[in-house]
């Protein structure tokens, strides 16, 4: 396959699944040399195996990295401190994007950014809502979800100094209500206890306010 025939065939796509390209081939084998090709030459960029974007001279199609987060490994979220970050709870810009999945943790780093993998269980697998951006739709933590699947995950001793020096800000996303029934929800103490320390911040904060 020529170069300008690839592009013709994949300019319009954000992500390209070479699964997709080799659907019906009877002999895969000199594209996929071509494609290591052109991935050694920088025309395109390797996410994981099979699956690629086209270098920003060739792209015309921003790749909107939640979408490619999912594409990478699914079923997952964004979570954590990146989806703290997205929701503007935290004044960070946070370099990795760190998902939770219920399959194996897993890490991709490539010229669009850098993938972490948390293993969560099934009954665990929540809190989080679809977000879509030019036709790509990836999955971000609701930030009490996120919140809370921090204290988990790193295994956090809740404390009003560690939420401090988080710096949580933009309090009022943060819903009280859904933040106690999702601790509930994980069943287990200090997850619900992290959860009223999260609480007491928030009247903190909400009282360091007013004497503003």
């Amino acid at each position: 396959m020529e170069w300008e025939k690839f592009i013709e065939f994949t300019t319009g796509l954000p992500v390209i699944n070479t699964e997709l390209l080799l659907a019906g081939v009877s002999n895969t084998v000199p594209i996929k040399v071509q494609i290591s090709r052109w991935e050694k030459s920088g025309k395109l960029i390797q996410l994981k195996r099979g699956v690629y974007v086209l270098s920003d001279i060739y792209r015309k199609i921003d790749v909107y990295e939640p979408y490619a987060a999912w594409l990478l490994k699914n079923p997952s979220y964004i979570s954590l401190e990146k989806a703290l970050e997205y929701h503007n709870v935290i004044p960070e810009a946070v370099p990795v994007y760190t998902c939770v999945t219920t399959k194996r943790p897993a890490k991709f780093v490539s010229g669009i950014g850098t993938f972490l993998y948390r293993h969560i269980k099934t009954a665990l697998f929540w809190g989080y809502e679809s977000v879509t951006v030019n036709h790509q739709t990836g999955f971000i933590a609701a930030p009490e979800k996120a919140l809370l699947d921090l204290v988990y995950l790193n295994n956090i001793t809740a404390s009003l100094e560690y939420f401090q020096e988080l710096r949580l800000q933009n309090i009022e996303k943060i819903d009280p209500k859904r933040l106690s029934d999702y601790a509930a929800r994980f069943k287990k103490p200090r997850i619900l206890k992290a959860a009223k320390v999260i609480e007491e911040y928030i009247h903190f904060y909400r009282e360091e306010e007013k004497q503003l």
